[in-house]
């Protein structure tokens, strides 16, 4: 017999040992007076696959024997000798339920938004699956008192009750119902003929109703036992008595195993170790106990800390990390699983946040290592699954430039074919799109440009492939959920395969086999009368690919692991890494339930938010117990401070507050080592020590410096000469954004051409008849080049407000409009120089005279910003008075006009004498002199109208290394 004496058998291992190598051990030293095929007896049910995993390692270590059965306690319900049959999949019983809730929701749309469809659905099958592992029945909720809260109950019972039908006989069993009927089965038969040989339940808390089950049976049987993880010893026997109010301890991280004893009707003396394996800090694992002691524990901490002897012995191996922020947090862990694994050590980081681990494995890869990542990789965050996010996303509506050319540019698009080429016409493609748009590009426009004399080779074929599926995303329509599942895969298959047909690299590697798996799976379980909308496509294909999973082990470093906080039970690791302790995080908050709240959950039977963190709780006192640990945490997140996980808060101050043991001493020597961690990350990403750029002033040869610069391009060599250097000199043109924007430069263009278009066909003489032909040549520039339906209703608007003002004041100034949105050019005098101008219009008045008009859509520039900066006007006066415009001759005098186009149509009028415009074309004469000189260098920046001035060359002129007050260093330029 492989126990002795009656049961129930309770045994434990302590925190910080190695769960699966002490279970071994255990085993082994139990048969050891047994026959080899003794082993192949034992059955043992394990809550995770990393443990069974871990645990056949540790036995095989020990030479060629047998080894138990080992089963999961999550795998009972597929056993076929149990009733196992197939079950309802976790998706098909979301989408029923999102269908129930569908049609609950168009009979009473008040009851919640439909964009909360999928939600609603994940947090009911949720409550369903807690239901089923606690038997908790729909009747039991029904009769809940909800005294003062009868609205949100009436409605809650809407929803609720939409479960009841999944709980009746003859309703099809999903994952949690079958589990707990073959558990039910199981014990069942132990019960009718008990089992004479082994079967012990061990890794678990049994923290679930049918696991809990289950451990009871097993612990009762002839030879049944129960092996705990992580169970302290160290607990005084006052505070396990104290521990039988839920709602006041279940956060404690030993809570489980007192309500499991309860349920066994044994005392804490009753639980044995396992094996006397020794752990690797006792005097650490003290410390944590007395830390998480249930609350209030100040009273405790002032009677047993002093027990605790010397504190500098028991977190000689505790490092506790407080980097500034995330980033600094990451880098400073992945120094420090560098530096084990160099030292030939193995190394664990645990935590639940998921982001964080990424940051690290990122930080890693710098080194070439790449951890053994026990979640693997999102399915969403591999190629496939952002690959088909994007063209899900796209269903149903026009994509903008840059959504385009996003999915134009993934590495799965067009992968079937010339890649290659497929990425030359894009490049060229997105250089249009840039300079040309349209903002949102479809079959037409890409034909479009394809015919144009300039598209390159093979444009044709390439943009009537990529239109067509851009027009057909934009074409889906609202339909039945399969129908919607069927488009998107064609559709993207059709965009990987390109023009050579099929679906490309798309469904390839493993990535891309679980990515096809997924989508059969929501074509296989999708109602066929769920009709979403394409948006609501996009959220529930989004949610689908969201909880798959890609592992690949290929390549992956077995000495660097990175874990969730349950998996910690397995560790075996010589540093072991608790990152993420922040309130928020590790412990999380618990998620907030929209049916039930605390009160009723406790009355009904189901679980209280305290369990989440009391198994929190747990797995950080387990980690906790490693040989050496650090402990990490940012000081602050993306947003604002942090405030330390609740555990690490009480290590803190306990250990503050414990002078006679050296405590703060210990404290100051941990947060030291972790110091020293986070500055040596800084370094990582410090630049390399280099002088910074001074302020720029190239001078380059005379001869190349230019000899033709617009109105525009005077004031800007006035106020940043560098950028004139950088576009005539260097040839570099400013990149436009590839997502098109609704911003001043496109507002200025359409309001210019607006009244442009009016005067050029001839300004109607009845007053109200000119403002509303205003208003439908506005209608048509707006539809034309403004393609935000929004934006154009305030630009509308804002040209409404000005439409009568505006006519009514080019009426009452008489004159003839002659010249209109035109490029003209001149030579200027006794200077190798030509002035460029497009004056937005030139009166000719009926006294001869000349105005010369500019609208502005900001602020129109002051009188003394006009002698200072502002020439463009005073330049068009002094093109004039040089015959640049054949329209109206030689013109040496001439008023000038900047016209406001927004409400109160703001003017600054000027009359500029033939004397005011011969002082202008000195001053034009002496500017371009002062360049032609040989050491007039092109400051950058010299006089801009504010600091906060972003121009089109500051990169390259390295502002921010230098700023407004340093002095330019002239450089001379072969």
């Amino acid at each position: 017999m492989m126990f002795d004496g009656p049961g129930p058998r309770v045994f434990a291992l302590p925190p910080g040992a190695d769960f699966p190598a002490a279970l071994a051990a255990g085993l082994v030293a139990r048969l050891a007076d047994r026959p080899p095929e003794a082993m192949a007896r034992v059955t043992l049910f394990l809550n995770t696959q990393r443990m069974r995993r871990r645990l056949r390692e540790c036995l095989a270590a020990r030479g060629a024997g047998f080894l138990p059965r080992m089963r999961l306690v999550t795998e009972l319900g597929d056993d076929p000798l149990l009733g196992g049959g197939t079950a309802v999949s976790a998706l098909g019983r979301r989408l029923e339920l999102a269908l129930l809730i569908d049609r609950l929701l168009a009979a009473a749309p008040g009851l919640a938004p439909r964009a909360a469809l999928f939600d609603l659905a994940d947090s009911l099958g949720d409550l369903m699956d807690e239901m089923r592992a606690e038997d908790v029945p729909p009747e039991r909720i029904s009769a809940l008192d909800v005294s003062g809260h009868a609205g949100h109950w009436a409605r809650t019972q809407r929803f609720v009750g939409l479960v009841s039908g999944f709980f009746g006989p003859g309703a099809p069993p999903d994952h949690e119902a079958r589990l707990r009927a073959a558990t039910l089965r199981l014990i069942a038969g132990w019960q009718a003929a008990p089992p004479a040989d082994p079967v012990i339940v061990a890794g678990t808390t049994g923290s679930r109703g049918t696991t809990a089950l289950l451990m009871q049976a097993a612990a009762g049987l002839p030879q049944g036992a129960l092996v705990l993880p992580g169970f302290d010893f160290d607990l005084p026997g006052d505070v396990w008595a104290g521990m039988d109010d839920a709602p006041g301890h279940e956060d404690h991280p030993q809570f489980r195993f007192r309500r499991l004893m309860d349920g066994l009707k044994i005392t804490r003396g009753a639980v044995r170790p396992w094996i006397g394996t020794e752990v690797p800090d006792a005097a650490r694992n003290r410390l944590i106990s007395l830390a998480l002691r249930p609350a209030p524990v100040t009273d405790q901490w002032i009677a047993d800390g002093p027990d605790l002897g010397d504190l500098g012995a028991a977190t000689a191996r505790l490092t506790l990390i407080e980097a500034p922020g995330p980033r600094q947090e990451a880098l400073a862990i992945a120094l420090c699983l560098r530096g084990v694994v160099e030292a030939g050590g193995t190394a664990a980081l645990v935590t639940p946040d998921r982001v964080l681990t990424r940051r690290v494995a990122a930080a890693l890869d710098r080194w070439g290592l790449r951890p053994d990542d026990s979640a693997g990789q999102p399915l969403l965050h591999t190629p496939p699954g952002r690959f088909l996010r994007m063209v899900a996303r796209g269903m149903g509506r026009r994509l903008a430039a840059d959504e385009v050319l996003a999915l134009l540019k993934h590495p799965l698009a067009f992968s079937a074919g010339d890649r290659g080429g497929h990425a030359l016409l894009t490049g060229a493609l997105e250089a249009r799109l840039r300079r040309h748009g349209p903002a949102f590009p479809d079959g037409r426009a890409l034909q479009g440009w394809a015919a144009g004399p300039r598209a390159p080779a093979g444009a044709a074929v390439w943009a009537a492939a990529v239109g067509t599926i851009l027009d057909a995303l934009a074409a889906t329509a609202p339909a039945p959920l399969s129908d919607l599942v069927a488009a998107h895969r064609r559709l993207a298959e059709a965009l990987a395969g390109g023009l050579a047909g099929g679906s490309g690299e798309l469904w390839d590697k493993a990535a891309g086999e679980k990515a096809l798996a997924a989508m059969d799976d929501l074509a296989r379980e999708a109602p066929g009368d769920l009709i979403l909308s394409p948006a609501d496509y996009a959220t529930l294909a989004e949610g689908v690919l969201a909880r798959g999973e890609v592992r690949e082990t290929v390549g992956l470093d077995p000495r660097i692991q990175i874990l969730g906080p349950q998996e910690a039970r397995v560790l075996g690791a010589g540093l072991v890494i608790l990152a993420g302790l922040n309130e928020g995080v590790w412990p999380a908050h618990p998620g907030a339930d929209p049916w039930l709240n605390r009160r009723m959950r406790q009355e009904a039977g189901l679980l209280l938010p305290e369990r989440r963190i009391g198994l929190a709780a747990h797995d950080f006192q387990m980690a906790a117990g490693a040989p050496e640990v650090v402990l990490s945490r940012a000081l602050r997140d993306d947003e604002a401070e942090t405030v330390a996980s609740r555990w690490l808060n009480r290590l803190t101050n306990l250990l503050a507050g414990l002078p006679g043991n050296a405590g703060p001493a210990a404290l100051a020597a941990m947060r030291g080592r972790g110091a020293r961690l986070v500055a040596e990350a800084a370094l990582l990403d410090a630049p390399l020590p280099a002088p910074a750029a001074p302020r720029p002033a190239p001078r380059p040869p005379v001869t190349l410096r230019p000899a033709r610069l617009s109105l525009t391009e005077i004031e800007r060599l006035i106020r940043d000469p560098y950028a004139i250097y950088a576009r005539h000199i260097l040839g570099l043109q400013p990149l436009p954004p590839l997502r098109a924007l609704a911003d001043a430069r496109l507002r200025g263009e359409v309001l210019h051409r607006v009244p442009e278009a009016l005067l050029r066909q001839g300004l109607p003489a009845d007053a109200e008849e000119a403002a509303a032909e205003l208003m439908r040549i506005a209608d048509r520039a707006l539809a034309d080049e403004v393609p935000w339906p929004g934006v154009r209703a305030v630009w509308r608007a804002r040209m409404a407000m000005i439409a009568r003002p505006f006519v009514e004041m080019v009426q009452a100034e008489g004159g003839t409009a002659v010249v209109l949105e035109r490029k003209y050019e001149v030579a200027v005098p006794g200077l190798d120089f030509t002035l460029v101008g497009k004056p937005d219009r030139i009166d000719l008045m009926e006294d001869g005279t000349i105005r010369i008009v500019d609208y502005k859509t900001g602020a129109p520039p002051s009188e003394k910003q006009q002698d200072a900066f502002a020439k463009q006007l005073d330049l068009a006066a002094v093109m004039a008075a040089l015959g640049a415009f054949p329209e109206v001759g030689v013109r040496p005098a001439a008023r000038t006009v900047y016209l406001g186009l927004k409400p109160g149509l703001k003017t600054v009028a000027r009359t500029r004498t033939e004397d005011d415009v011969r002082a202008v074309l000195d001053e034009l004469r002496a500017l371009v002199l002062a360049y032609r000189a040989p050491g007039k260098g092109y400051t950058a920046r010299r006089a801009v109208f504010e600091t906060r001035f972003a121009g089109d060359y500051d990169d390259l002129a390295r502002f921010g290394e230098w700023d407004m007050t340093a002095d330019p260093e002239p450089e001379d330029l072969a």
